[in-house]
């Protein structure tokens, strides 16, 4: 009897999928709810970077032999080998590279070291386009395993003797808009003050209290600014911070033209040689900015501490305020590190008062005051003149709004009443500070490179800028704002726009410890706090390791170690702050969260606007869409600053360098220089060697020599070679060091 059919229906294979994240050394990883796995450039399939994509799985010994064995500068530990089955969706339309002539064909190399495929167009379709030039191209065909990539010429971004091609090319990748409607240009032209109107519609009169702001050297927006005075409050005295944020969503009205705009770029882009605004500069270095000598809208955070730094109560409400003084935090580092103490004034003696060791005791938080209508609403308006470039250094005139106490003082006396009220500031950030690390949060200590140019855009030089007291000082204000708006719209039980720093993968912390086991301070780490992601363990370490030559590299590593903040609609907390509740409210100019936090915070206040429901039904699209260009504006000025700082370097070829052991793969070590620069040492150079590679502590160790390279390790480089345009840094060991 014949064997009957099973007529069962097949059910489809379900395979993982993730994005495609490829390295410049040509192979990937996709990352699943299944897990991660590497795909070796073979099996990419024509995946481009941040493809998504369907994975198989690959036998288990199919990536023996590979090269992906690494940590450090983006490089990973093992994982399971798969190969792109499908791509289900392409992250490029476009590609930026570099034009090259080759009869008949005109080869676009692509600029991102990031995709590994060549696009290939017809030279006859553009044949005025200058061997060297830079270009977009439109893929009209990806790339298989039979056949190249191929596309059309749109358009020639730089030609061949442009200075800044490379960071033009940037801007071009990302597909930052760099443009404004003329709807938006108008409505920012049309914008005002109204002095008047906002004092009668509810905005307290701040014009008189003392404020100033601390930013950058190079800054041209300045968003936040701070105050402080010791006040009286049922008979306690109390410090009074004032963090007082530019009002910005008064300019930027939902739905309007230039909302629109803000909405679609969601942040500013700050490249090496330029600032690509979220708004345009009449607002964000305008009316929005809080210029010294400027009244200007605010919103505004009084924060009522005792002694201890502990939060007794907290204001928030809408303000008028003039800044008295602009300072760089260079400036503010050198009042307070300035030689003795300034004259005794009131509350004087109390920043120096000691404390006991006991125990921080909760003061509790008592309510919210609302906005109300000041007595002297009927203020006359005065002139509001546009400054973008205000000097660093710069205080109010006399005639300009200053306030009663600073106005009739000499300069010295201005600059001694600024610096105590600096100092009075910082020791309370010192106290902030110590309870957020009691709590859990993670201090991460690494520079951040600014290669200063020159007005051409020709790169003179590196800046290294580095936490200290003046950044600190700031930075622990802002912290406690975020926090105080965020809980106080939870509270509300009204929408926000959370930043959300989830928990790190226990898996690449239980990486760290192996590498980490090589440095003697490690033994003092609780090993099970560190392997379950326990903030104080992973706190010890980073601690531990400040100070010693590998210690910015550890503290790069805990950070990698974590995922990414992001936007959410959803309180979940800040792993790295510590912090239950956490947003951002303080830079509107240029983050669009911010700005969508102050419309949330208004309303909460003062009542829903009519398009309340229309804002609070695109909350999840704003987090997610503000998360991506987050991102994108993150890598893009890094890799404007690479591309300036390898051509810094070009003109010390040659020459000798001290650096530290940032990578360590079977193909070679990666390097970082004192300057942030990381470049590249081949294995084979190493010296007449076999080396080994320890995929656990990632170390090279030569079989007859017995030279032995690891992570964190000072090392003696070359500068061997450099080529900007990728931008890639070829280093090569020291004489000495092998």
């Amino acid at each position: 009897m014949p064997r009957s059919k099973n007529h069962t229906r097949r059910v489809a294979r379900s395979r993982p999928r993730g994005i495609m994240q490829l390295n410049p050394e040509g192979y990937g990883f996709v990352r699943t709810s299944e897990g991660e796995f590497f795909v070796p450039h073979a099996k990419l399939g024509g995946a481009f970077d941040g493809d998504l994509v369907e994975v198989a799985l690959l036998p288990a010994n199919a990536s023996k032999g590979r090269s992906h064995e690494g940590f450090g500068g983006g490089r990973y530990g093992h994982k399971p080998a798969a190969r792109v089955v499908s791509v289900i969706e392409r992250a490029h339309e476009f590609v930026v590279g570099r034009f090259e002539a080759a009869e008949p064909f005109g080869v676009v190399v692509p600029l991102d070291p990031h995709i590994p495929y060549d696009i290939f167009t017809q030279l006859s379709e553009a044949p005025d386009v200058e061997d060297g030039a830079i270009v977009r191209v439109r893929i009209a065909q990806f790339p298989s395993r039979n056949s190249a990539a191929t596309g059309h010429i749109e358009e020639v971004l730089e030609h061949v003797d442009g200075l800044d091609e490379g960071v033009d090319a940037v801007v071009a990748r990302h597909k930052f808009e760099t443009a404004f409607s003329d709807a938006a240009l108008a409505e920012a032209h049309g914008a005002s003050i109204d002095e008047v109107g906002a004092l009668a519609s509810g905005y307290r009169d701040l014009r008189e209290r003392f404020v100033f702001t601390i930013d950058p050297d190079d800054a041209r927006d300045f968003d936040d600014a701070l105050s402080i005075e010791q006040v009286e409050d049922q008979g306690r005295s109390f410090w009074r911070i004032g963090v007082h944020i530019a009002d910005v969503s008064y300019y930027v009205g939902w739905g309007s033209a230039l909302d629109l705009a803000a909405r679609r770029r969601a942040t500013s882009v700050y490249l090496v040689d330029r600032v690509i605004p979220m708004i345009p500069e009449e607002l964000s270095c305008g009316l929005c900015s809080l210029a010294p000598g400027e009244v200007r809208r605010s919103m505004t955070v009084d924060l009522y501490v005792n002694e201890r730094a502990q939060l007794a109560r907290y204001e928030i409400y809408s303000a008028l305020i003039c800044s008295n003084a602009r300072l760089t935090y260079g400036e503010a580092l050198e009042m307070l590190e300035g030689e003795g103490e300034p004259a005794a004034s009131e509350g004087a003696e109390h920043a120096s008062r000691p404390h006991s060791g006991i125990e921080d005791q909760p003061v509790a938080v008592e309510g919210l005051y609302r906005a109300t209508v000041p007595e002297n609403a009927g203020r006359a308006p005065r002139a509001v003149p546009h400054e973008p470039n205000v000097p660093s250094g710069t205080f109010a005139r006399a005639q300009d709004c200053l306030s009663t106490e600073y106005a009739p003082h000499s300069q010295e006396q201005r600059e001694t009443s600024l610096r105590k009220r600096l100092l009075q500031l910082s020791r309370l950030a010192s106290l902030r500070h110590a309870q957020r690390e009691r709590k859990g949060g993670i201090d991460f200590d690494h520079p951040e490179a600014r290669v200063k140019l020159d007005e051409v855009g020709r790169p003179q030089g590196v800046e290294l800028r580095r936490k200290n007291a003046a950044t600190s000082l700031v930075e622990e204000m802002m912290i406690w704002a975020n926090e105080v708006v965020a809980e106080h719209l939870f509270r509300a039980k009204f929408p926000c726009v959370y930043r959300v720093h989830e928990a790190p993968d226990l898996e690449g912390l239980a990486q760290l410890v192996p590498i980490f086991e090589e440095f003697p301070w490690f033994g003092k780490i609780d090993p099970v706090g560190f392997f379950t992601g326990s903030q104080l363990a992973l706190q010890q370490a980073v601690s531990a390791s400040r100070g010693r030559a590998e210690g910015e590299l550890v503290s790069s590593l805990v950070l990698r170690s974590m995922k990414r903040a992001v936007y959410r609609e959803k309180n979940c907390g800040h792993y790295g702050l510590a912090s239950a509740t956490y947003c951002h409210f303080t830079s509107p100019i240029r983050r669009y969260p911010d700005l969508m936090v102050h419309r949330m915070l208004k309303a909460e206040l003062f009542g829903r606007p009519e398009k309340f429901d229309q804002m609070t039904t695109n909350l999840g699209w704003i987090c997610e869409h503000s998360s991506g260009m987050e991102r994108e504006a993150d890598d893009a000025q890094r890799e404007s600053e690479e591309l300036k700082l390898a051509e810094y370097l070009q003109r010390f070829v040659g020459q000798s360098f001290s650096a530290i052991v940032s990578g360590v793969s079977q193909g070679g070590l990666y390097a970082r220089l004192e300057n942030t620069a990381e470049g590249f040492i081949p294995v084979r150079t190493l010296g007449d060697d076999y080396f080994s590679f320890d995929a656990a502590r990632y170390t090279l160790t030569g079989e007859e020599t017995g030279a032995r390279y690891r992570l964190g390790q000072r090392i003696a480089v070359v500068l061997f070679a450099v080529d900007p345009r990728v931008p890639q840094i070829d280093l090569r060991l020291a004489q000495g060091s092998r």
